[in-house]
């Protein structure tokens, strides 16, 4: 990480530009507000006036992360002037392709170990989680227009978060080379999700 000369003001926002960029090539337990510290040239203790804890500092790294991928879907999924299933297709796109850019900050963001923190803010049944509510919107207009089966498009919509999220995971995670059966992997998914979720005519 290059060091930066701290400008008075803007020390916060760029602890998290250095955090993210620090996590774009290196998991979160490795980052350390030494680390930090020595990146801007500042005291540990100037950190502490933005950051009480390493936990306060991993929260506003997953706030902004989430504010990040939600502005990659939700103009996708709300756009109404699109055909649902482009929509459909492209914001699911989208989400795979974020996370094979961003595999340690999308671990961070739906991972186990900081789950406490993730769900002191933000959680798929509140208004905060602004991409799984656009999808599960983008569900009920299907309803509504009698493309998508009438049930309970909470449901619907976490069934169709699982599969890209299993699908994220085994590619980020490199298992069983699934990366390079990718595309059909992909075209297969969303077949079988618009075949489980499209109204029977």
């Amino acid at each position: 990480m290059k060091k930066n000369t701290y400008h008075h003001g803007n020390l916060k926002e760029q602890l998290l530009s250095l955090a993210f960029e620090f996590i774009h090539k290196e998991d979160i337990d490795k980052l350390t507000l030494k680390i930090l510290s020595d990146a801007t040239n500042t005291s540990r203790s100037a950190i502490y006036k933005h950051f009480s804890s390493k936990d306060a500092l991993i929260q506003a790294i997953m706030q902004k992360g989430f504010d990040e991928f939600d502005n990659i879907l939700v103009p996708i999924l709300s756009n109404r002037n699109e055909e649902i299933t482009t929509r459909f297709f492209t914001s699911a796109r989208n989400y795979v392709d974020w996370a094979k850019k961003n595999p340690n900050l999308y671990r961070l963001l739906f991972g186990k170990k900081y789950a406490h923190i993730r769900e002191s803010f933000v959680t798929i049944r509140s208004e905060s989680c602004k991409g799984f509510l656009a999808l599960k919107e983008l569900i009920e207009e299907g309803q509504e227009k009698k493309i998508i089966k009438k049930e309970d498009s909470f449901i619907q919509a976490v069934v169709v978060w699982s599969s890209l999220h299993g699908l994220a995971s085994l590619i980020i995670d490199c298992f069983n080379d699934v990366q390079e059966i990718y595309e059909d992997l992909f075209e297969n998914i969303l077949a079988n999700l618009l075949t489980g979720l499209h109204k029977d005519i």
